[in-house]
């Protein structure tokens, strides 16, 4: 079996190294103590979403309606939260590779271990309430149901040209750009699901929105740390990639957290309002997905929250026209440079 591989052990006394990248050799350095106490809480703070009080929630309460626009909103957060565990998984065999210190591979982890929470959440709801297990070869009993199954099997063509330039990413990007993408999602996912929480009728889902919520901000915990350990040292040239992928960011988490770009998504022109009429179902449902004036609002602030961050470490902030943020004009963003999750 090992007849075409170089022997070392019969000529050496010690092996050569390692060529690298390689998550090998392992070594356990601990030096980032906030990271430490953010894993520590990741563990204590872990829920399993079968012991939800899925008993409570009752889907043949809701119309078919109400209940094909609910699944569509899971839905579409799936093409963000069921992409996120491979995603960061990706990014955790980064932290081996180039031998990152034990905790924050650890926290890598523990996200990893978060979002695939998150997406389980996703495929209970979907699956409760539709009585089947995915939205894409449902067959609708509706006609606002079969508008909102097209929505969604755009959003998943989407989230599928994503993945491919995701996976070329990775490799060309240090850790410290991944981590300015990380963030601008963690801080805007920390508002809207407050707001689903406060609005939501259901206890199930309310249980759901704060569990995930409180994933969301140790992840957000997470990024700051790193940021503030490594954006002290940043090139002009990391800086400048940073100021692109916040461009980037806004664009691709603008679908589920405020409503896609259609220069950027590639979507049909009946999206937005077929979209729009499924929320008002859900909001009259008693599903609380915030309205178009409080994402806007929403998202306003975590743009404006994340400026201020990268302001400290001198890095240029991109202009975000749709909430009234002027800076660096982008004007180049494609798919290939997408790197942020939800």
């Amino acid at each position: 079996m090992a007849a075409n591989k170089e022997r070392f052990a019969d000529k050496m006394d010690l092996p050569p190294a390692t060529p690298q990248p390689n998550v090998y050799p392992l070594s356990w350095e601990a030096h980032t103590t906030k990271m430490e106490e953010v894993f520590a809480a990741s563990t204590r703070e872990y829920w399993d979403p079968a012991k939800l009080p899925w008993d409570t929630f009752d889907p043949s309460s809701y119309s078919w309606e109400e209940r094909e626009a609910i699944a569509y909103w899971w839905t579409l957060l799936s093409v963000f939260d069921a992409s996120a565990p491979p995603v960061f998984a990706e990014a955790l065999i980064k932290t081996y590779e180039v031998h990152e210190e034990a905790p924050v591979r650890n926290c890598f982890f523990s996200v990893t271990r978060d979002e695939h929470n998150h997406e389980m959440m996703c495929g209970m709801a979907i699956t409760k309430l539709l009585d089947h297990p995915d939205a894409l070869t449902y067959t609708p009993k509706t006609d606002l149901g079969r508008r909102l199954q097209k929505n969604a099997q755009w959003l998943y063509f989407n989230g599928g040209r994503y993945w491919e330039g995701y996976k070329k990413a990775v490799p060309r990007y240090s850790l410290a750009v991944l981590f300015s993408s990380f963030l601008m999602g963690e801080i805007a996912a920390a508002t809207i699901f407050k707001q689903m929480y406060d609005n939501s009728r259901e206890a199930v889902f309310k249980e759901g929105f704060r569990n995930i919520g409180r994933d969301e901000g140790r992840h957000m915990a997470i990024c700051m740390a790193l940021m503030e350990r490594d954006y002290p040292r940043l090139g002009d040239e990391d800086k400048s990639v940073v100021t692109k992928q916040i461009r980037a960011g806004y664009l691709f988490l603008s679908a589920v957290l405020f409503e896609p770009p259609m220069d950027f998504w590639d979507l049909p022109a009946d999206f937005i309002a077929n979209q729009r009429e499924g929320e008002e179902v859900c909001r009259m449902a008693g599903f609380g997905i915030p309205t178009y004036d409080q994402k806007l609002e929403n998202w306003k602030k975590a743009m404006l929250n994340l400026k201020g961050v990268l302001d400290r470490y001198g890095i240029e902030f991109p202009a975000i026209p749709e909430v009234g943020i002027t800076g660096r004009e982008i004007s180049d963003v494609e798919m290939d440079d997408i790197i942020p999750v939800f």
